[in-house]
């Protein structure tokens, strides 16, 4: 059984932690395991990451699927588990549910938020509510249809397509004066970006002309790679936001573009998180109020340096990739690089969203690293760059 329990108070109030752009709430997995899940209203299943916890409760795997993965290209194995009791947060309690369980932990979550962090929330979870998310005060509320009251005039209503469960919005994108395109995008509360566009959905969709290649991401299957660039403007309904950061990935050839509803991109959380949304997948409507991040520019990483967190306890910061001529690049940085203190303070001072706001900071600042490689310790100096 998918879903919804008519057991359920008219409405919940859902705590989160928002962390490296990640809506990230406590889930008490069957009664025994205390798990952290991303909130994802692009996820239309809930899916766990880590095998192993349903292998120690000898649940039986009752059908085995192949997802795609995020960059289109790959399948990836998952086992379909009954039975499963979820409390989510404080009064949210589903006693048989439905997941996918993911043969090996595509997501690699640990990597991109130095937390531990165990699956995913679906729409087969919410989907049934109207879903307000407030990142200011970090609380979803799920309210019944029934129970739900238009909010007031400070919110804009916006029609929205549910497909597959999954919310849909159509935004006017200004790449440049030579590439206006109204765009189809999944509002995803599980991705970290801003927006990501694929070139190749559209005549229309063209690269603007400053651009850096490298990551621009992670989803299901590891990182993505392609273009990163800022487009001139983006509208959502009645609001405008300029020279936003945006990531353009181009499909493989073979993918039918059917599969994602014929959408041209993802929406993500650095412009979700500039307001209060309400979501009514009933009626097919988005509220949106502008929050105190509305008018916050967007800030990109200035030193070229991609960092990731590894081991045991989470708590040694790698560099998982340089992009080409970047700072990092001409002082000598190379992947797999160990830091062990930034700007004379060890590294054990700093979580992994600390490390990118000061990789962030203004232009000309200077970075003193010092790092491990093969053994031995070595002083990288550089001063912050302006990147795209």
């Amino acid at each position: 059984m998918w879903g919804f329990s008519n057991k359920l108070p008219n409405r919940i109030e859902i705590p989160f932690d928002y962390i490296n752009n990640l809506i990230v709430v406590n889930v008490d997995f069957h009664r025994i395991f205390p798990l952290k899940f991303v909130f994802d209203t692009g996820a239309e299943h809930t899916i766990l990451a880590r095998k192993e916890i349903t292998d120690v409760l000898g649940m039986p795997y009752l059908r085995e699927f192949e997802l795609i993965g995020a960059d289109m290209s790959q399948n990836l194995k998952a086992h379909l588990v009954r039975g499963v009791s979820f409390q989510i947060g404080p009064r949210m309690f589903l006693p048989y549910h439905s997941i996918l369980v993911l043969e090996d932990d595509y997501f690699r979550f640990e990597e991109v938020t130095g937390h531990k962090i165990h699956g995913i929330i679906g729409a087969d979870i919410f989907k049934n509510f109207v879903v307000s998310i407030n990142f200011q005060r970090q609380i979803i509320t799920l309210t019944k249809p029934s129970s739900f009251k238009r909010p007031g005039r400070e919110f804009k209503a916006f029609p929205i397509e549910i497909l597959k469960n999954r919310p849909y919005i159509y935004c006017p994108i200004k790449i440049n004066n030579d590439s206006l395109i109204t765009a189809k995008l999944l509002i995803d509360t599980g991705a970290t970006i801003a927006i990501i566009l694929n070139t190749n959905t559209s005549l229309d969709l063209k690269l603007p002309p400053d651009l850096i290649t490298g990551n621009i991401g992670i989803g299901l299957g590891g990182f993505l790679e392609g273009f990163l660039g800022r487009i001139e403007k983006i509208g959502l309904g009645d609001f405008e936001m300029n020279e936003v950061i945006s990531n353009f990935q181009e499909l493989p050839a073979h993918v039918d573009t059917s599969l994602l509803n014929d959408r041209n991109g993802i929406l993500g959380n650095q412009i979700l998180r500039r307001f209060n949304i309400i979501i009514d997948y009933r009626n097919q409507i988005l509220y949106l109020k502008p929050n105190r991040d509305y008018k916050k520019k967007f800030k990109y990483d200035k030193s070229g340096i991609i960092v990731i967190v590894a081991g045991m306890q989470l708590n040694r910061f790698m560099v998982h990739d340089i992009l080409n001529y970047s700072p990092a690049f001409h002082a000598g940085l190379k992947k797999g690089d160990e830091l062990k203190s930034i700007n004379r303070m060890p590294i054990s001072f700093y979580s992994l969203q600390d490390i990118n706001k000061i990789f962030s900071k203004k232009e000309g600042k200077k970075i003193r690293l010092v790092i491990k490689r093969n053994g031995k310790r070595m002083v990288i100096n550089f001063k912050l760059q302006k990147l795209i």
